[in-house]
């Protein structure tokens, strides 16, 4: 088997957990390759016993084409994965050594069983799509794409902001409102579900628009289909606003006219037997517990 290793920090209480990691994946005669810069930090944590290859890019890694791309953190690092494996179809396994975790879903306590269950081919693919940001200005470089949301918001403790938005070219509404977020059906157990929004299954062909401490309290969340083009002028009594993709965030000004549609291309998520959305939801939102105490 061969895997791309993807992270971006290590907290201390986690270096046995990794150093166990990659004892295994040596144990189980691995081709691995680590994402350079993560190398770089891993060798700041830990006293490495063999010599490891790099990627450092799509290209390489589309090149390289592993079998599995395992990342190594949270939900975080998945969406700052993304950016590097992109349209390359490479699986993406999530071992979680953050906290909640609904995309690296897969335990510390876990991990063993994991090599296991994917040695025998005990598992399945989700497919999760992505946004596309269209901008006539420029803006993110190249990586106009978001596997959990795209947001306008205000800047620091400036009054709201006015979003002009309209759905397929119809005008839809004017949220005044700290900020608007589309989300994906992915994203929508992030910021959007913070916000009020609706948890979404990942296979709903959808997309979620939250608004953001709106100004009426007459505006709700909205689910609309994928195959629709979101656009939007924004404006307020300041000359910055701020616009994120997932992780990312650029200052715009009113001179932006943003666009938001289905990215043609799509995430692949590996899920392992007896993995579902519907358990991920009752174990991380402790559906059906009474946590309730009684005297």
């Amino acid at each position: 088997m061969k895997v791309f290793v993807f992270g971006r920090k290590i907290n201390p209480d986690q270096v046995s957990t990794i150093k166990g990691f990659l004892e295994k994946l040596r144990q189980e005669k691995t081709e691995v390759h680590i994402f350079e810069p993560y190398l770089t930090v891993l060798k700041d944590h830990l006293k490495l016993e063999e010599e490891y290859a790099t990627v450092a890019t799509t290209e390489e890694l589309r090149a390289l084409m592993p079998d599995f791309a395992i990342t190594l953190g949270g939900d975080g690092t998945i969406l700052t994965a993304a950016t590097v494996i992109r349209d390359t179809n490479i699986p993406v396994i999530g071992l979680n050594l953050g906290r909640l975790g609904f995309l690296a879903s897969i335990e510390q306590k876990y991990i063993d069983r994991a090599f296991e269950m994917l040695s025998q081919g005990e598992y399945r693919l989700e497919s999760r799509s992505l946004l596309r940001l269209d901008s006539n200005l420029p803006l993110f470089d190249d990586i106009r794409f978001a596997l959990n949301d795209f947001t306008i918001l205000k800047r620091d403790n400036s009054s709201m902001i006015i979003i002009h938005t309209f759905l397929n070219d119809e005008f839809l509404n004017s949220y005044w409102a700290d900020g608007l977020i589309v989300s994906t059906p992915t994203g929508s157990t992030g910021y959007s579900l913070s916000c009020g929004g609706p948890i979404v299954f990942p296979e709903s062909r959808s997309m979620v628009i939250t608004p953001v401490a709106p100004h009426n309290l007459n505006v709700r969340p909205i689910i609309i289909p994928d195959d629709s083009k979101i656009s939007f002028k924004v404006e307020g009594r300041t000359e910055n606003f701020l616009c994120t993709l997932d992780s990312r965030s650029e200052i715009i000004t009113d001179q932006y006219k943003l666009a938001i549609d289905k990215c043609d291309f799509s995430i692949k998520l590996v899920k392992l037997e007896g993995m579902s959305f519907s358990r991920t939801m009752r174990n991380k939102l402790l559906w059906g517990h009474d946590t309730r105490k009684f005297s």
